[in-house]
């Protein structure tokens, strides 16, 4: 990838983080000020940001509409909608799908909790494949070679006391994963969250993950995981629809 692309493509990632000005985006790429706006007039020029009139840049719908485009080709995503939808209705609780595409562990659905809670996932978004219930849900069904891939790069930040921070402990716990057949992520990223996690298998191997979230003073490990007979009858009729 040339350096400009690249750059490009990494304002667009800081931009979708928060709404910056040309300033604020100078300084956080090093750049110089009018250097910054040429770049962010070219981003614009082709739809993919726009400016507020506040000076602010933020995500423009032409991006926006293309994000569409992409997770609207998402088999996974297709095929998980209506029972997502479904589950949510018998839980109540945030669930998430992700899907494993190439490498990486991606967010392609999402329904919040009915009590109005919202969680820092985005659709569309990549989960941290060692601090979160989907992640490690995906990664103890693939073989070694496969899990390195998606581990390469991986920054092991400890978000909260209870992350994972060596490939030794992760591997220790997808172990565990593996034999009981669901995962956890026990306040691992945010330290005011759970969630358990099954694999959504086809007959070419894992494909992705469903999750259940909450607060953690609202509902504990142990009372998510009453659900998880219930998640596993869903991951299966999500992998039966996407073939």
């Amino acid at each position: 990838m040339s350096q400009s692309v690249r750059r490009a493509a990494l304002i667009v990632d800081a931009i979708a983080v928060r709404p910056q000005t040309v300033a604020e985006l100078a300084a956080e790429f090093g750049l110089h000020r009018s250097t910054m706006f040429r770049e962010l007039q070219t981003l614009e020029d082709v739809g993919y940001v726009r400016r507020r009139a506040d000076g602010a840049y933020v995500l423009a719908f032409h991006l926006v509409s293309l994000a569409q485009v992409a997770l609207e080709n998402l088999d996974l995503r297709r095929a998980a909608s209506a029972h997502l939808r479904g589950l949510h209705e018998v839980t109540g609780n945030t669930l998430h799908v992700a899907a494993l595409i190439d490498d990486a562990i991606v967010y392609v659905d999402k329904v919040e909790d009915q009590g109005g809670v919202r969680m820092y996932s985005r659709i569309g978004s990549r989960a941290l494949p060692y601090c979160t219930g989907v992640g490690k849900a995906i990664l103890a069904d693939l073989d070694g070679n496969r899990r390195d891939a998606v581990l390469a790069g991986a920054e092991w930040t400890p978000h909260t006391a209870r992350t994972l921070t060596t490939r030794a402990a992760l591997d220790a716990e997808l172990d565990v994963v593996s034999a009981r057949g669901w995962a956890v992520d026990d306040a691992e990223f945010e330290d005011f969250v759970n969630c358990v996690a099954v694999p959504i298998r086809s007959a070419v191997g894992v494909i992705g993950a469903l999750s259940l979230t909450a607060i953690r003073m609202v509902q504990d490990v142990d009372e998510l995981a009453l659900r998880i007979p219930l998640l596993q009858r869903t991951a299966a009729l999500i992998a039966r629809e996407a073939g």
